[in-house]
């Protein structure tokens, strides 16, 4: 990080004027600022399809497109990620050429809003999505790098999440697109900062791969540590017998195996949506906390969670939950999140929200112990290899009755968890670090962007 984003100091630009738009500020003196539809032409995506029509492997006699998430995750098209749909030869729909800007145009925040990329290959029939628009510069003295790295600053970002409109999903009209006012320098100086930008952020996106890639190699190690300690436990003298299941493999010879259901009741969580919450009221476990937040502990004197109305506790009682519960999410957008859970670790009133399903120990168990196992391949490769979806996956009671739960005694659980508390924490510092260590490299990526194209500092 520190070759990378080492402080260099830039020069500014002899004299600055006051761009006219407030929240754009003062630019060069010899800058323009113009409407982007002076310098060219915005088109929309593919229309009139059907959800037969798209495939996300190719098919005889399918076209490739750009699907949003392209957009919204690189800043140059990735032709990898393409996908495909069905283009009759007689349809009239816009195609992509090069150094096209793609926008998104609909999303589920506003920091994704008006997400731009740009496109630099050389399809000759490649089509785009159509909750996006493209937007081709015709005019010559406009280098569309330039362009590209400009709606990418943080202060277009932030223009555009000011004009984004909607509740559940946010989405953009057009003319905020076409009305956006650009700064304008000299041809050459827009080259030599899409040129400048293209070397600093290659090296920064470089590091962040690298660390990105020791976070993983962490978490494989962390993994291996739980796996073993879970399914094998402490004392490698202990003699082993096969659990019967196939993920689990040998486990020591005096533990229990039951079916889920046979330690667990399940119930439901509350039957609401994200208009229910609030607040103040009671502290609610949500789907959304289960896949991102809080990991597989959480603690609403400690976390920050969005609360119910109390009148719940009247009209909803079964999803109250107790210390020491699991929350599982009922559904899942990938594989690999099938099985996300979390279980309360607090005495403090707390309902599970919606789309969960509560799992209650019918026995005296150590919580924390379940949890590591449940993190485990040996439990998550059961769950996985039920659920069935394609955009969705859905995790039912049914599916959940089934895996196999194996249980050591209670002193021996307690002393699993010591140990992988013990060890975990170190792991979870060195991944921590990385995380830091990439925000930081990110927000000096944004600030160098966004100084370079609003002329805060001269790069040529």
């Amino acid at each position: 990080m520190d070759m990378v984003a080492q402080k260099t100091t830039f020069q500014k630009y002899p004299a600055y004027k006051e761009s006219g738009v407030e929240w754009l500020g003062k630019i060069p003196k010899e800058w323009e600022v113009k409407k982007l539809k002076f310098v060219g032409n915005i088109y929309a995506g593919i229309n009139g399809k059907k959800g037969d029509d798209f495939s996300k492997e190719y098919k005889k006699g399918l076209k490739p497109f750009i699907p949003f998430t392209n957009i919204c995750n690189n800043s140059k098209i990735d032709e990898i990620q393409y996908q495909f749909v069905k283009i009759d030869e007689k349809e009239n729909q816009n195609r992509v050429k090069a150094n096209d800007i793609l926008f998104l145009m609909s999303s589920e925040t506003l920091d994704d809003i008006a997400k731009c990329s740009i496109y630099l290959g050389m399809n000759e029939e490649l089509y785009l999505n159509s909750f996006c628009k493209g937007f081709r510069i015709s005019n010559p003295d406009i280098n569309p790098k330039y362009i590209n790295y400009l709606f990418s600053s943080k202060i277009y970002r932030n223009y555009f999440a000011l004009v984004g409109r909607g509740f559940t999903r946010i989405n953009l009209k057009q003319e905020f697109i076409n009305d956006a006012l650009i700064t304008i320098p000299t041809l050459s100086e827009q080259t030599a900062i899409a040129n400048f930008l293209d070397d600093k952020t290659a090296k920064i996106d470089r590091a962040i791969t690298q660390k990105e890639r020791m976070i993983e190699l962490l978490k494989e190690r962390k993994q291996i540590i739980i796996q073993n300690a879970v399914t094998k436990g402490l004392d490698p003298n202990a003699k082993m017998k096969h659990s019967g299941v196939e993920w689990i493999g040998e486990i020591p010879e005096h533990w229990e195996v039951k079916k889920f259901r046979y330690v667990f009741n399940l119930g439901k969580g509350l039957t609401i949506t994200k208009e229910n919450l609030q607040d103040e009221g009671i502290a609610c476990v949500n789907y959304g906390e289960i896949h991102s937040k809080y990991g597989f502990e959480v603690n609403p004197e400690i976390h920050e969670l969005k609360c119910v109305d109390i009148e719940y506790l009247k009209s909803s009682p079964n999803a109250l939950l107790k210390q020491g519960d699991f929350v599982f999410a009922d559904t899942s957008e990938d594989i690999e999140g099938s099985g996300n859970f979390t279980y309360l670790n607090s005495k403090q009133k707390t309902f599970a929200g919606y789309h969960t399903v509560i799992a209650r120990p019918k026995r005296i168990v150590n919580s924390r112990f379940l949890a590591y196992s449940f993190d485990s391949l040996s439990f998550r490769n059961q769950i996985r290899n039920k659920v069935k979806g394609v955009k969705v996956y859905s995790i039912t009671q049914s599916i959940l009755s089934e895996p196999v739960v194996w249980l050591p005694t209670i002193k021996e659980q307690e002393e699993i968890v010591a140990f992988l508390d013990n060890k975990c924490i170190m792991y979870d510092q060195s991944i921590n670090l990385n995380v830091r260590q990439i925000n930081k490299l990110k927000e000096y990526k944004a600030t160098l962007i966004d100084s370079a194209v609003t002329g805060k500092i001269k790069v040529c």
